[in-house]
């Protein structure tokens, strides 16, 4: 199996109106199409519209959602900080899968006042009772230096040296695990 075989997702984790995470998650997108090392895609939590975890009238949002985390080998979260943790949607779309994270990799990208370091944690935690190994870099993008006015995504350059890493380990993991899968 060739690392092109594999598919990443890069999951924006939050839907609020405003939101920065799609400028963050376009961003990496950039830089993982240069690798040439798999096939990345942007997996938006807006377009899936889940339904909070046990509703019974989202069945056909959740089914779609599970197929998407299913056909991934591995993925990138881009996480903002609320309130010291993931955002709530990000919690539910976690949930709202079981079987199909098992087995796969993940890095993780946050932003907020502390580069969303507490946030990243929390999934972590989360992670690993999914059976997602979580890799060790960790871009951290900081609301004050890494955005203009809070909105505009402005990263410094020694960021992408750590998006590379953490892609590298990633896809390094990814093709082990997808063994494990088979």
């Amino acid at each position: 199996m060739s690392t092109a075989d594999l598919n990443i997702g890069i999951i924006i984790g939050s839907t609020r109106p405003g939101r920065v995470s799609p400028q963050v998650g376009k961003w990496i997108m950039d830089i993982a199409e240069k690798r040439g090392d798999a096939s990345y895609e942007i997996v938006d939590l807006a377009d899936y519209n889940l339904p909070f975890l046990g509703d019974p009238s989202g069945e056909r949002q959740v089914a779609a959602w599970a197929k998407k985390i299913s056909g991934l080998d591995g993925f990138v979260f881009v996480t903002a900080e609320y309130n010291h943790s993931i955002t709530g949607v990000l919690k539910n779309a976690l949930d709202s899968a079981r079987t199909e994270w098992y087995n796969k990799a993940a890095g993780i990208v946050s932003y907020g006042s502390s580069g969303g370091t507490r946030a990243a944690e929390h999934l972590r935690g989360i992670l690993a009772e999914l059976q997602v190994a979580d890799v060790r870099t960790h871009p951290a993008l900081n609301i004050f230096t890494d955005f203009e006015n809070y909105t505009t995504f402005k990263p410094a350059e020694l960021h992408i040296t750590h998006v590379n890493e953490m892609l590298k380990q990633v896809i390094s993991w990814s093709t082990a695990l997808k063994s494990v899968r088979s």
